[in-house]
């Protein structure tokens, strides 16, 4: 389980998010639904060691990894994928994907690993060739997820998988990050598309100015009417 305790976080000498408290379970798939500017990403950079972290702490299967370096934590399992994707551009897609496979055991489990990602993403295996930066944006997205999941985490944080695709291409992709936690993988993503990300999770956390002033089971606050009009208008 990830698990967050009364974390305030965020970059010296600035808060960003105060008292956050969250868990994540196996094969769970958990999303931070809020506005910009709310803190969700502060929040899975927090995680990863790359925020700061000013109280409270962050742990793994019971393992303290509070201000841990980002390659430690990346070490037991927790990797992220950044909302800007961070991609080689002048480098080929299977490239790529390659580079995602920098730890010991991960580089013991290359092929596989690909198998499992070229069976999620059909598109990347048909253009495994193709520099990155000749994918569309949609494509794009599909690689930053596939390198990360490269890396066999135990918990994968996607910063907004949304931005920049149309409707058909986030149901598309929200969808296969549902295949990936029933293969065993856990997931936390940040999400401004509320509706969204309610009916592509088990459970959510609504952040508003670095608060969480909303939790519970997904399915229960899509139902809720009330909730919907209070929080999501």
């Amino acid at each position: 389980m990830l698990r967050l305790s009364n974390l305030t976080a965020g970059y010296k000498p600035f808060k960003v998010v105060k008292n956050i408290s969250l868990e994540v379970g196996r094969q769970e798939i958990v999303s931070l639904v809020g506005p910009n500017g709310a803190g969700k990403t502060t929040i899975l950079k927090g995680i990863v060691g790359i925020a700061d972290i000013f109280e409270g702490t962050v742990s793994i299967d019971s393992i303290d990894i509070t201000r841990k370096e980002p390659e430690r934590v990346a070490q037991l399992g927790v990797v992220l994928v950044p909302d800007d994707r961070r991609l080689f551009p002048n480098m080929s897609c299977e490239e790529n994907l390659e580079l995602g496979a920098y730890l010991e055991e991960a580089r013991r489990r290359y092929r596989d690993s690909l198998d499992v990602v070229y069976n999620l993403f059909p598109a990347l295996k048909e253009k495994r060739k193709q520099l990155a930066k000749a994918l569309s944006g949609g494509e794009q997205q599909m690689l930053a997820i596939a390198r990360g999941i490269m890396a066999r985490p135990k918990f994968l944080l996607v910063d907004e998988p949304s931005t920049g695709l149309s409707p058909k291409l986030v149901s598309s992709l929200l969808k296969t990050m549902e295949a990936l936690s029933e293969s065993g993988v856990s997931i936390l993503f940040t999400e401004q598309n509320a509706y969204a990300a309610l009916e592509h999770s088990h459970r959510s956390y609504l952040i508003t100015r670095g608060e969480i002033t909303l939790s519970g089971l997904s399915r229960e606050i899509l139902l809720s009417k009330s909730l919907i009009s209070q929080y999501f208008g």
